[in-house]
């Protein structure tokens, strides 16, 4: 008999997003998709752009009472984002 090397389809797709190149990419938009799920409704709306560059998060508020406390609160989202999304992605959040 043979042996056959059984694996499961959450094995095979991780190894295939992996071997393609698109797991940080995926997990960047992971990112994305957590922001309002961490930061809540009232700050999600006043979000009008985010994009991810050099593993830094750069997010426009425009409201400057929550842009000032959010920039205080850096670290704090930077890890609570990366817990979201159950990896290091970014290594900063810059609020403009």
């Amino acid at each position: 008999m043979f042996r056959r090397n059984v694996r499961s389809l959450d094995d095979l797709l991780q190894q295939f997003i992996r071997d393609e190149g698109l797991e940080t990419p995926l997990l960047q938009k992971r990112i994305m998709d957590a922001w309002e799920q961490v930061t809540g409704k009232m700050v999600a709306d006043y979000t009008e752009e985010k994009h991810i560059k050099n593993q830094v998060l750069h997010v426009k508020i425009t409201n400057p009472a929550l842009r000032q406390d959010l920039s205080m609160m850096r670290s704090q989202l930077t890890r609570r984002l990366n817990e979201a999304v159950g990896g290091m992605v970014i290594s900063d959040v810059r609020v403009h």
